[in-house]
Parts: structure tokens; sequence; C-alpha cells
């Protein structure tokens, strides 16, 4: 008899913005979270977020992976033409990533992952922080929350992984 734990599917989340937070369940080890920058710096071209977004979700899967399912936060309306810009950026390098090697993507309404983590549908970033917190979790920022937020909904509402 066999007594290894069953690996798990690698499922990762993500809260796409210049900040964006995420959270990953690897196969056979706890869930991590943090944030990463994705701030143009000074001298680049403004392709070069994108390309260091992809390399990072590369590095990533290379890492924990192979990453089986990617969730995000999906945003439907921006309130400045940046974020919606950089939002846009990274949904089109996060899509194209996932396509070249087979890895699907799904997103989650914002209102959706605000009322199971808090049980409220408009939870304000504080909200969502305290929510994460009780649950065992310590998030650094709203960004973070959020991540681990939508991977717990994916895990534990079966988003369409195991």
């Amino acid at each position: 008899m066999n007594n290894k734990p069953t690996p798990r599917l690698v499922i990762l989340a993500l809260d796409l913005g210049t900040t964006t937070g995420w959270a990953l369940r690897s196969a056979n080890g706890p869930v991590a979270h943090g944030f990463v920058s994705f701030k143009s710096q000074r001298f680049e071209g403004g392709g070069m977020r994108y390309l260091r977004f992809t390399n990072w979700l590369t590095e990533l899967d290379r890492l924990s992976g192979p990453i089986a399912t990617i969730w995000y936060e999906e945003i439907r309306r921006h309130a400045g033409t940046d974020a919606a810009h950089v939002y846009g950026g990274l949904m089109a390098s996060l899509t194209s990533w996932g396509e070249l090697r087979g890895v699907p993507y799904e997103g989650v309404p914002v209102g959706t992952i605000k009322k199971y983590l808090t049980g409220q549908g408009n939870a304000p970033k504080q909200a969502m922080i305290d929510a994460a917190r009780k649950r065992g979790f310590n998030p650094a920022d709203d960004n973070e929350a959020d991540a681990i937020a939508i991977l717990l909904w994916a895990i534990e509402t079966n988003g369409g992984v195991a």
C-alpha cells in the first residue's frame, strides 16, 4: 500500500496590476503568497513590464509547476486610464502565456471574490485583508489578500479544479 499523498494540481491566483498580488497552491506544499511590482523602470521601453511579468510567470511555473490552472481577478471597470492600460497589458501577457503552454485561465468577478471571503460583495480593501488574516494568512496588502481570496475560492468552491 502506498502511503504517499496524491499530488494536487498547482493553482495560481492573481490580482493583476502594477503591484500584482499572487497566491499559489503547490502540488505537495502549503499555499505561498505575496506580491510583485511591475512598475516601469527608468530608461525602460513601455513593453518591459510585460516581459518581466511573462518571465516571472515562467519562473514561477519552473519552480513550482507545472501550473495546472490560473485564476485571476476579472476587472470590468477601472477608475483610471493608466490602471486600465496596465491591466489590459498584463491580461494580454497572461492569456498569451497560458495559450502557448496549454494552461487554462479564467477570471473571477470582483464581487464574487469579495462576497466569498467577507460575505459582502462590495467589501473595502481592509475588510479583505482582515478576512484573509482570519483564515490564517498574513497578506501585506489588499492585492495579496485578493489573490489569496481567489485561490481559496477556486479550491473550496471547486471552481473547476481539484
